[in-house]
C-alpha cells in the first residue's frame, strides 16, 4: 500500500489527472467526530498504509490543528507527519495531489515528508480579483495600489507564491503581467463570481502552459482572497516523472533524532533539523536541468 496521504478537508482532493494517482483520505473535523472515534480513524490509516503524512492549511482552524497534535502524540507514534502549508487554498490542493503522484513511489516516508517543502517552491499560486480593494488584507506582503478610486476598483491578478506580486489585470488582449515558471507546467484553475477568460487566455499563453485544468472554487478561497469576485489559479509541474526526478535528486540523509532519511533542512516527521556542521542541500541545484522546458 502507499503511504498515506491525509487532509483536513476535502477541498484538497483534486482529481486524478491519471490512473496512478490514489486518493487522499479527508480527516474529520473536531465538531463532526469525538476524540475516541478520530484515534481509530488514524490508527486505521497507519494500520493499512504504515505511515501518514497529513497535510493542512496554515489557515485551518485551532481547533482541528490540535486535534491532529493530540491524536499523534495519544498514540504515541512517530509515523504520523503533520504538516502545514501557507499556499492558498488551490495551491495547497495542487501540492496534496503532487503528493499523492509521489506516494506510489520508491521514496521512504521521511524523503516524501521532506518534499512538501522543495515541491511548495515550484507552485506558482495566484488569483484574478474583481478589484484590488481588499489585497492589503491577505496573508501576503503587497504593495499598496494607489492612484484613483477606478483604478483600484479594476481587476488586478495576484501572485501569492512562490514570490508576492501585485499587477493590474488589463484587458482580455492584453500581456499578463505576473513573472511565472520557467519550466514546464500545467495551469489549474477554479472560477468564482468572475470571468476565467484573463487566466485561461493571456495569462496562460505568457506562462507558456502545457494544459489548462478548470476544478470547482475551494470552499476556502474566498475567505482566503477576501472576496468572491475572483478566479483561483496555480501553475505546478505535472509530469511524475520529472517530479520523481526532482525530489530524487537530493542529497538523502538520516534525521539524527528519528532515524528517518531525509532531504532539506528539516525532518518532517520530528521537526528535527538537520545537525549543524553540515551543508545544507540547495534546492535549486542537482535538478535544475529537469525543470528546464
Amino acid at each position: 500500500m502507499p503511504i498515506a496521504i491525509a487532509v483536513t478537508s476535502a477541498d484538497l482532493v483534486l482529481p486524478a489527472t491519471d490512473p496512478h494517482t490514489p486518493g487522499a483520505h479527508v480527516l474529520t473535523p473536531p465538531g463532526e467526530q469525538d476524540f475516541p472515534t478520530a484515534l481509530a480513524e488514524t490508527a486505521g490509516l497507519l494500520e493499512r498504509h504504515g505511515h501518514v503524512i497529513a497535510v493542512y492549511p496554515a489557515t485551518t482552524p485551532r481547533a482541528h490543528v490540535q486535534r491532529l497534535h493530540a491524536v499523534r502524540a495519544m498514540l504515541e507514534s512517530d509515523r504520523i507527519a503533520l504538516l502545514s502549508t501557507s499556499l492558498p487554498p488551490l495551491g495547497a490542493a495542487v501540492l496534496v495531489r503532487q503528493l499523492r503522484q509521489l506516494s506510489v513511489c520508491d521514496f521512504s516516508p521521511g524523503v516524501l515528508g521532506a518534499a512538501t517543502r522543495l515541491l511548495s517552491h515550484y507552485i506558482y499560486a495566484g488569483a484574478l480579483l474583481g478589484s484590488a480593494a481588499r489585497t492589503d488584507r491577505l496573508p501576503v506582503p503587497l504593495p499598496p495600489v494607489t492612484g484613483p478610486r477606478s483604478a483600484v476598483s479594476a481587476p488586478h491578478a495576484v501572485l501569492a507564491r512562490p514570490t508576492a506580486q501585485l499587477v493590474p489585470a488589463g484587458d482580455r488582449s492584453g500581456a499578463a503581467g505576473l513573472a511565472g515558471p520557467q519550466f514546464a507546467t500545467t495551469l489549474t484553475y477554479a472560477a468564482g463570481r468572475f470571468d476565467s477568460a484573463w487566466v485561461t487566455g493571456p495569462l496562460a499563453r505568457q506562462w507558456q502552459v502545457q494544459g489548462v485544468h478548470p476544478v470547482p472554487l475551494p470552499a476556502q478561497s474566498p475567505g482566503w482572497w477576501h472576496t468572491p469576485k475572483l478566479v483561483e489559479f496555480a501553475a505546478a509541474i505535472h509530469d511524475a516523472s520529472l517530479l520523481y526526478q526532482m525530489v530524487s535528486s537530493m542529497r538523502q540523509e538520516a534525521c539524527h533524532w528519528c532515524g528517518f532519511t531525509l532531504i532539506g533542512d528539516r525532518c518532517a516527521f520530528c521537526s528535527a533539523p538537520v545537525s549543524t556542521g553540515r551543508e545544507r542541500p540547495a534546492i535549486g541545484g542537482g535538478h535544475r536541468k529537469a525543470l528546464a522546458r
